[in-house]
């Protein structure tokens, strides 16, 4: 696939990286020759310098035969004025759009074809926000990501001692839980994977990724961990525009604390967070953090726009008692450095909004896709189409699907209607009927001898990216069906 990036900032720079290895021919245009020459260096692509939505950049690009844009630069307008002329001029088949600003995201109708023509928009500080509430919902969780639009959870946990599986095997889960449906999908240890067998013994320190029911999730996570106290008071460092999203979602389900340095922005964050305590300071001031008793806080989210005092203030705080600590990485090197190491979780915004992108990326009808531990593994939503005769997944056994080594079908959603009402523009009726049919569809855990039918939901776990185009191959339905 030919695909145009706009923006070689964080999120363009990442979603560069990853498409160049699935084989995509990739051009990236940024003013700035300077992050453009550190991606031409390592990435096997083009790059163009000049102002993303001008004409001229845009054909010198590429876009007259391109099959994508992805218009991911930091400013709207730009990202918006892109897309119209990629297809008014250009006709390019499939325009996405970075989308920051909530007053464009809350008139869907501004990105209709009569107007700037944007298919999809992505708003990371949207998605992240979602990530991050996820996290403090399920204080015990490193990861909770949703598939068939909330039916279904893939978490991810480290095992600890007291949790009732430490040092037993998988298949003694069922014993354990007997009316509980769940899967392991997948096992980290010490950073390197294996392959979940019955017989699989789990030992402390695993990070274990399950799949099971979105209703499930706590009752699985006490199997395997003792399960932490319900969050009460979070406290949020940074008031710029993923702080207070985060806060505005918080605010009435717990006692929230934000800090921000600059006056102006505290007097707005005042204004319109009613039920939020704001601090003018700075989050890495020992003594603020100690007066404002951080060693009674539940959760503390460094949130700013600078990663290193993201990263001194979230240590400042664990080591001033705080439960536990979550901080916003820019750069992949210091999230995998500081992951664990004082810091509970760290986050990268790129590799968590790279997964909406890859949706649109992907062969075959892909419901969703999110990237894990650090992109280096991914869960998929797929959806199988055909019959027994044109298709390889349909009307087969979950146990003769013939999957690559280190992929794992977790769960099935039969009866889901289709589309998705997180990225479509529908009125509110739609959204209701949607809500409603998306209820009455049924969960499956996979096991051997399930079988898949036409329509179903397939969740799974690669545990290399790698295998991904396997994947796809498999959900391929042969041309005499079409």
């Amino acid at each position: 696939m030919k695909i145009v990036i706009l923006g070689a900032g964080q999120v363009g720079s990442t979603v560069a990286e990853s498409l160049v290895s699935e084989s995509n021919d990739i051009t990236i245009v940024d003013q700035s020759r300077s992050n453009l020459i550190p991606l031409q260096e390592r990435l096997d692509l083009r790059t163009v310098v000049g102002y993303a939505s001008h004409p001229d950049v845009m054909t010198e690009a590429g876009m007259e035969d391109a099959d994508m844009l992805l218009a991911l630069t930091g400013s709207d307008e730009t990202n918006l004025v892109a897309c119209k002329l990629a297809a008014s001029l250009f006709n390019t088949p499939t325009r996405i759009a970075r989308i920051r600003t909530v007053d464009y995201l809350d008139h869907p109708d501004i990105f209709s074809k009569e107007n700037f023509c944007v298919d999809f928009a992505i708003c990371p500080e949207r998605i992240l926000t979602n990530y991050i509430e996820k996290l403090i919902e399920f204080p015990g969780a490193l990861q909770v990501l949703d598939f068939a639009s909330g039916k279904v959870s893939l978490v991810a946990v480290k095992a600890v001692r007291g949790g009732s599986l430490v040092g037993r095997q998988l298949a003694d889960l069922r014993h354990h839980v007997p009316d509980l449906e769940t899967r392991v999908a997948a096992v980290f240890r010490h950073n390197h994977p294996i392959i979940p067998e019955g017989s699989t013994v789990i030992a402390e320190g695993d990070e274990v990724f399950f799949v099971a029911s979105s209703y499930d999730i706590r009752a699985v996570m006490r199997e395997l961990r003792r399960m932490d106290k319900s969050v009460k008071r979070v406290m949020i460092a940074g008031g710029g525009r993923i702080g207070q999203r985060l806060a505005e979602v918080l605010q009435s389900t717990y006692q929230v604390r934000i800090v921000e340095h600059d006056i102006k922005v505290c007097e707005s964050l005042t204004q319109n967070l009613h039920k939020v305590l704001v601090l003018h300071g700075d989050a890495t001031d020992e003594e603020l953090l100690e007066s404002e008793n951080i060693s009674e806080m539940d959760i503390f989210c460094a949130l700013t726009d600078n990663e290193e005092n993201n990263i001194m203030a979230a240590l400042m705080a664990k080591r001033k008692g705080a439960r536990k600590v979550i901080a916003l990485i820019n750069r992949s090197i210091y999230v995998d450095l500081m992951q664990g190491s004082g810091i509970d979780i760290a986050i990268s915004p790129a590799q968590v909004t790279i997964g909406s992108l890859l949706t649109y990326v992907r062969q075959g009808d892909v419901a969703a896709v999110h990237s894990l531990r650090r992109g280096a593994a991914e869960a998929l939503e797929l959806v199988a189409h055909g019959d027994s005769h044109s298709s390889r997944i349909v009307g087969r056994k979950v146990g003769d699907i013939k999957l690559p080594r280190g992929a794992t079908i977790g769960a099935i959603v039969r009866g889901l209607p289709p589309g998705d009402i997180y990225h479509q523009n529908i009125t509110e009726d739609e959204e209701k009927d949607f809500l409603e049919r998306r209820d009455q569809a049924t969960v499956i855990i996979a096991h051997s001898d399930t079988i898949i039918e036409q329509n179903d939901h397939v969740i799974l776990f690669v545990i290399n990216k790698k295998m991904v185009q396997q994947v796809e191959k498999l959900f391929q339905v042969k041309v005499s069906f079409l």
